[in-house]
């Protein structure tokens, strides 16, 4: 990732949108209340993650898969600890 990527928050939203109310749910949850933490790895990371097919991205931010790829691991990790604060707390 040799160039930064500069995608606002309402891109990400838009591109969260899945067929699947949970992908939705953890996508969106985690932008609203991550998007401003976020370096530019990890907006190109998350934009990454969004490519992945439906059935694989919920297994991974469920923790039911592990990504071989330890930076896509990690934010999926970080995606399920924003969205267990809000919604569990």
């Amino acid at each position: 990732m040799s160039q930064p990527v500069h995608v606002s928050a309402s891109q990400l939203h838009w591109r969260c949108r899945r067929g699947m109310l949970e992908l939705d749910l953890l996508l969106n949850t985690f932008i609203e209340m991550e998007y401003n933490s976020l370096t530019d790895e990890d907006v190109a990371l998350f934009a990454l993650l969004l490519d992945y097919q439906d059935q694989v991205l919920l297994d991974l931010l469920l923790g039911k898969m592990v990504s071989p790829d330890s930076k896509i691991s990690n934010l999926a990790a970080k995606i399920r600890s924003a969205c267990r604060n809000k919604f569990i707390s």
